[in-house]
């Protein structure tokens, strides 16, 4: 996961980071550099007919005009990972993808070939297993290969619909995405439950069904994939950022325990994750060593995900949130409200936030928020790869606190399983090492992934 970490580039434009992932939320885009982002990609104007698949009218990546889909729920079914519609977003040539990925400091270094965007919404199951729809993004190399590989690639926090993989108006959302298909693989990005055009609000921080979303994406990808005149050959790598980092060790986990038998995980490189987070980012939210306003963000974020989910943590807001905060708290987290007013709408320090409950609650987890972060950990405590793992990282990380890696790498060595830690080194990224360490995991990541495939 990512914890949240301000930054405020030259380009006017501000970004707010989560723990564990990163987190799009106090975004803001001067007209100028949306105006590079809409021609830094060359947008598809047409539908492939024969493919199925719908075109996306001028717009930048990721936001088509409304109104193409290909097929209706009911003529697709309702089996899990099953396609419901497929969008293109745009086409690039390999200069292309080198100008738009250095534009956010993405690594070109790999880039091989051009690519083509899609957005798949599939069928999925959500927290209760019960039928809904998610959406995703789909990055295809223009190479001459028919067969691909496939990476998979978790996407950080973020509590704004628009901000998903598949929806970003940005380079940084799809970026890494882009990246591994640039670099001749099939790359999918699931948006999660509940963010990009996925109905109801996000579960945020919920492994089981980010694995499960991540999953049935994979699917709805081999789906659609002939349609493309590409087949996704069944060998996965699996990354993902921040809170993205454990949904790839819960993807993982799942790949190796046989959850669907064409797809065969082949490596797993998760990017300074929230592994531990009673035993690590918790007392490092409470201590002040994650900056006080990403805190009370983050904070807010997990008590109203898991009281969704789980139930038991409270049954008024006010029982561990204070007025005023309490009585807004919840629709600042249901997928609506941009990163900028939330984090405008919060207070500055946990003090102002939480209630003596809320504060014992963190200090000493019971009940249902207990077993929540049992439940957290069990991506590292669980299981016992059988394939490469790396865990990287990068030493003085400000949001996701680096003793989450070393305690999820000592759990696989109780295990028997030696995963080594990966110190990406000292990178920055509008100031911040959090954001940096996905910008340098992934270029060390592609290319691990490309001599391994």
């Amino acid at each position: 996961m990512a914890p949240i970490t301000s930054r405020t580039r030259t380009t006017s434009r501000t970004r707010v980071i989560d723990r564990a992932c990163i987190i799009d939320w106090a975004r803001t885009a001067s007209s100028a550099r949306t105006a590079t982002r809409v021609t830094a990609g060359v947008l598809a104007a047409a539908a492939i007919t024969a493919a199925g698949v719908a075109p996306a009218s001028a717009g930048v990546l990721g936001r088509p005009a409304a109104g193409h889909q290909a097929g209706s729920a009911a003529e697709q079914g309702t089996a899990r990972g099953r396609l419901v519609s497929a969008t293109r977003l745009a086409a690039m040539p390999a200069d292309r993808v080198r100008t738009w990925l250095a534009s956010e400091d993405f690594d070109t270094a790999s880039v091989r070939h051009g690519v083509d965007t899609y957005r798949l919404v599939y069928r999925t199951v959500d927290t209760r297993g019960r039928a809904t729809t998610a959406s995703g993004l789909l990055v295809l190399p223009r190479s001459r290969d028919r067969r691909l590989a496939t990476v998979s690639y978790t996407h950080g926090t973020t509590s704004y619909k628009p901000d998903a993989p598949s929806m970003a108006d940005d380079v940084w959302g799809p970026g890494a995405a882009v990246t591994y298909a640039a670099a001749g693989f099939a790359a999918v990005a699931p948006d999660y439950l509940g963010l990009g055009e996925g109905p109801g609000v996000h579960p945020w921080k919920d492994v089981p069904s980010e694995t499960s979303a991540s999953l049935d994406m994979l699917r709805a990808a081999r789906e659609f994939a002939p349609r493309a005149g590409r087949v996704l050959d069944g060998r996965v790598f699996v990354t993902g950022f921040s809170q993205g980092a454990s949904s790839a060790l819960g993807l993982a986990r799942a790949l190796q325990g046989g959850a669907d038998p064409y797809f065969r995980v082949r490596a797993v490189a998760p990017i300074s994750g929230a592994y531990d987070f009673q035993g690590a980012e918790l007392p490092a939210l409470l201590n002040g060593d994650v900056a006080p306003k990403l805190s009370v963000a983050y904070t807010s974020y997990l008590l109203t995900s898991w009281n969704r989910i789980h139930g038991g943590i409270y049954k008024e807001p006010s029982e561990v949130f204070q007025e005023p905060y309490a009585s807004r708290v919840e629709k600042y987290f249901d997928g609506t409200t941009p990163g900028d007013v939330m984090l405008g709408g919060l207070p500055d320090e946990l003090g102002d936030l939480l209630t003596p409950r809320g504060f014992e609650l963190l200090r000493h987890p019971s009940g249902t928020f207990a077993e929540a972060l049992r439940v957290d950990a069990e991506v590292c405590k669980g299981w016992t790869p059988r394939v490469p793992v790396r865990l990287y990282k990068m030493a003085g990380d400000e949001q996701a606190v680096t003793a989450n890696t070393d305690h999820c790498a000592a759990w696989f060595r109780d295990r028997g399983a030696r995963v080594p830690v990966v110190d990406v080194g000292d990178r920055l990224y509008g100031g911040s090492r959090h954001l940096g360490s996905n910008l340098a995991g992934t270029a060390r990541i592609v290319r691990w992934f490309g001599g391994l495939s």
